[in-house]
């Protein structure tokens, strides 16, 4: 069983689908496994069985989870009694912490209830990604490792920061998934980028900016006013092309109106990884999609908004520097960041002016993103994840 909430989640679900499939048919076992769950379209593509589409309502900040919380409600009852009907031998969680940390809490309550019930099915319970605890709010740690069998995370550190504070929780680094992605020729320095950051004109004499608002919908909402009018102002005083790349139709349909204001904004769904090819620098939302823009050796202006309420709790609580993690794996601010207030049309497009007029700085960033790029290892993090959870199984069978 997979449980994946956000478009990232769920390329990263289908990706591992595919190489337990792959893994399964290499050992001759002479059967596959059945995958179920809930996901998104990628999931669907890669022969899961979805009970719901989670990532049409994936939220971000306090007070929109408070709205949604009926909704939420429901669908992890659904999933709750879905599992329970049809006992998976493993149930993996794919990022989207908030809602899977307590699903997995629900999970060993409900088997614990009602143990005579179910006393022959031992689910063992995965995460993949670790939530960020590490930047706040770090008791949740104690309570992943007992309700996790496993824990497999992106980045060294947290595996190395797990050890400190959970040293009984099964850890696993397996690196990160967008290395399998991307052809190792793009990875830290795409040709493109390389181009424009050596001054170098690409085809068109035109540099390219990519706009990346984000993933969910509040996101846009809030990502998108300063940064379509970023895009007027940069537009006002450079040359260049302006493009906006979102993760599925339903928030093309959202972004295009607004992006009406900036003649020449044209807005492109899916095709990240040709855009970053292409994109002299970017102006994106913090999220996950930084790192992507840091694999192909993109400069990125880095922007974060959430609702006043979000943000006065989140600024009480984070306990690290950057918001970025790009920013964190280089111990610097080698994307800017602009946060909450600080988010301005006027600061994102004069930080933006300023890497599209200096290509040396541009230069000096692309050095530091290939030193971190370089530090999270090689290619093979679906294949590694897919081999532990294997091993986990083997181990109770």
């Amino acid at each position: 069983m997979f449980i994946a909430g956000e478009a990232s989640g769920d390329s990263l679900a289908a990706e591992l689908v595919r190489e337990l499939q792959a893994q399964f048919a290499a050992h001759g076992s002479g059967f596959g496994p059945r995958f179920f769950g809930a996901g998104g379209p990628a999931m669907a593509a890669a022969g899961v069985e979805l009970a719901c589409d989670l990532t049409q309502h994936s939220v971000i900040g306090l007070f929109e989870a408070l709205q949604s919380y009926g909704k939420f409600k429901r669908l992890f009852d659904q999933l709750l009694d879905l599992a329970f009907a049809r006992q998976p031998d493993v149930i993996i969680c794919v990022d989207f912490s908030g809602f899977n940390r307590r699903f997995a809490h629900a999970v060993r309550q409900r088997l614990a209830r009602q143990q005579s019930a179910f006393h022959n099915w031992r689910p063992r319970l995965v995460q993949y990604v670790s939530p960020q605890v590490w930047a706040s709010r770090a008791d949740r740690a104690v309570t992943m490792a007992r309700d996790f069998d496993l824990l497999l995370c992106l980045f060294p550190f947290e595996r190395d920061w797990y050890a400190v504070h959970t040293p009984d929780f099964r850890v696993e680094c397996v690196g990160h998934p967008m290395l399998d992605r991307h052809a190792p020729a793009a990875l830290a320095l795409a040709p493109a980028s390389a181009a424009n950051a050596a001054g170098t004109a690409r085809a068109s004499d035109v540099p390219e900016v990519l706009l990346l608002p984000g993933s969910r919908v509040g996101e846009l909402r809030r990502h998108l006013p300063p940064m379509i009018e970023a895009a007027r102002l940069i537009a006002e005083v450079e040359r260049v092309a302006l493009r906006m790349v979102v993760p599925n139709d339903a928030l093309a349909a959202l972004a295009r109106p607004s992006t009406e204001a900036v003649p020449g904004l044209r807005v492109q769904v899916g095709g990240l990884a040709e855009a970053l090819r292409a994109a002299t620098v970017a102006l994106a939302s913090t999220g996950t999609v930084t790192m992507e823009c840091a694999c192909f050796g993109v400069p990125t202006v880095a922007l974060y908004k959430t609702s006043w309420s979000t943000y006065q709790i989140g600024r009480r609580i984070i306990r690290v520097e950057y918001l970025a993690m790009p920013n964190l794996l280089a111990g610097e601010a080698v994307f800017p960041e602009f946060i909450q207030d600080d988010a301005t049309a006027l600061n994102l497009a004069d930080a933006v002016v300023e890497l599209l007029r200096l290509p040396e700085q541009r230069a000096a960033v692309q050095r530091k993103l290939a030193a971190v790029i370089a530090s999270l290892g090689g290619p093979g993090a679906t294949r590694r994840a897919a081999t532990a959870v294997l091993r986990l199984l083997a181990e109770t069978h």
